[in-house]
């Protein structure tokens, strides 16, 4: 819901933001919270790509979002799926949402509190997972969806 999924997404060049992700990210930039990206990376464990091209891919979303005076603060991934090929990635792990590894993960190197923390995702998963991390969630619709406005409702409350 930051970028459009084009299916395994992972090219600089492929990187296309969702119609209100800067003006979302901007918003909470400016409130004073930390944006932390939580994203399944499966195509690592599928050997699509690697590690290497998620991080380069992260690199170009973010210089991206610095020349619109936003930006992330943290990027966290899974780079697991138990029917993967690469053997190292190939299994089940608590990172992988629904699980809550990531997002306990980046609180705690964060020291960001349960209370007043959010997430917002486009897939049953995302609210899963931040149910298990004990934080509220809100889904948008994927490709599509309306950050922007996510993010003003949940600032509001």
């Amino acid at each position: 819901m930051i970028n459009v999924d084009h299916g395994y997404t992972f090219r600089p060049t492929d990187l296309e933001f969702t119609p209100t992700a800067i003006e979302g990210i901007r918003l909470l930039n400016h409130a004073g919270y930390p944006v932390l990206v939580v994203t399944n990376q499966s195509g690592v464990a599928r050997g699509l790509y690697s590690t290497e091209d998620v991080e380069r891919f992260h690199d170009h979303m973010q210089a991206a979002l610095q020349e619109q005076g936003a930006h992330i603060d943290a990027f966290y991934y899974a780079p697991y799926h138990p029917d993967g090929i690469v053997p190292e990635f190939a299994i089940e792990h608590d990172d992988r949402k629904p699980g809550a590894g990531m997002i306990l993960r980046a609180m705690g190197d964060w020291n960001v509190a349960p209370a007043g923390s959010f997430m917002i995702g486009d897939k049953q998963s995302d609210a899963d997972s931040a149910a298990a991390a004990g934080i509220i969630s809100r889904l948008i619709s994927p490709n599509d969806g309306d950050l922007a406005s996510a993010v003003r409702t949940l600032l509001a409350r």
